[in-house]
């Protein structure tokens, strides 16, 4: 079973899970191995029996699950960094802290077609991707060991992913991460100076600069954030002010899929096709934090590498102001 460790001096948890890899070799992949042709794709139709079997799928038609005629797919993932099954078992080790790995991890296919992409799928299909986001949390906040849900995309080998098939993925996890704390503190530590939410402030002093936004319509709008830790980094915000992405409903969804497709079509733009990681940073699950947190989406595309001044000091050097993004990004013909 996965292992979770709290480092005593900053308090960040760890996952180790050695069923994942365990030898130096295993670190090493070779250049080859990324690439995988559709007809060995474990995600594409017809190949439902190389997944887990499914937890839920999406089908214009019904159909036996684990069978083909899918519009989006979610399996758990073959190779857990954590798994379901099991009591939580924290204990003390002397001053250190640990627990067993206890949460999920899920695999959410986008699309049956091997070669699409999430910025070339039809924004219905972006928004059907959406619902199972919000379906599957809505599942597995019932469990009242998680804590927290992160979903993440992958998009292309150095961004991590070692699938070319487009997916992301979720993990359910039994504590607050330490990235996700720090904002809630953040977010909380405003609203009790200012009675107001911190992201809606952003969001009315972007709509009224300008020079930041990169695209907007009647529910949302893209900005690059005034502090961006990487060049063209943006975030797609609610302008209506929600903490908990789960409870959206479908008139957002409607609005929500197509500003995420521009948005990454604006990038491919201009950025020839990135490889990238986006995150969706909603509520922790049984925390009231509805008067002060903003739930939104981060797109990150992979230009620079973190090293060793930004490890040694959570500093981030980014060659590109957020203004100068936001013009490219805005003017780029698509």
């Amino acid at each position: 079973m996965p292992d979770l460790r709290r480092d005593p001096i900053v308090g960040r948890w760890v996952i180790i899970s050695t069923e994942r890899s365990g030898r130096p070799h295993d670190f090493i992949t070779p250049q080859s191995a990324r690439t995988n042709a559709a007809s060995l794709c474990p995600f594409c139709p017809g190949q439902e029996r190389l997944t887990p079997k499914e937890i839920m799928a999406y089908r214009p038609q019904p159909a036996a699950p684990n069978t083909p005629n899918w519009t989006v797919r979610v399996v758990p993932n073959k190779f857990p960094a954590l798994q379901v099954e099991g009591e939580m078992g924290r204990e003390g080790i002397g001053l250190y802290d640990r627990m067993n790995g206890i949460g999920a991890h899920e695999v959410i296919i986008e699309t049956p077609t091997h070669v699409e992409g999430l910025a070339e799928m039809p924004t219905k299909r972006i928004e059907d991707m959406l619902w199972a986001y919000r379906d599957r949390i809505l599942d597995l906040r019932k469990d009242l060991r998680f804590r927290y849900i992160l979903i993440f995309k992958n998009h292309g080998s150095s961004a991590g992913a070692t699938l070319e098939h487009s997916h992301s993925q979720l993990i359910a996890l039994p504590i607050i991460p330490t990235s996700v704390q720090e904002e809630l503190d953040g977010c909380h530590q405003h609203y009790q100076k200012k009675e107001r939410c911190i992201y809606c402030d952003i969001l009315r002093q972007d709509l009224s600069d300008g020079e930041r936004v990169v695209a907007e319509n009647p529910e949302f709008l893209c900005v690059t954030p005034f502090a961006p830790r990487f060049p063209f980094e943006m975030w797609i915000l609610p302008k209506r002010h929600a903490a908990y992405f789960e409870e959206s409903q479908k008139s957002q969804f409607e609005f929500l899929a197509p500003i995420l497709s521009e948005s990454l079509r604006r990038m491919d733009k201009v950025l020839a096709r990135p490889h990238y990681n986006f995150i969706l940073h909603s509520s922790p699950l049984h925390e009231k934090t509805g008067d002060y947190y903003h739930w939104h989406l981060e797109i990150i595309p992979k230009l620079t590498q973190v090293a060793g001044f930004e490890w040694g000091t959570g500093f981030y050097i980014n060659p590109v102001s957020p203004e100068e993004s936001a013009k490219f990004l805005r003017e780029a013909g698509i």
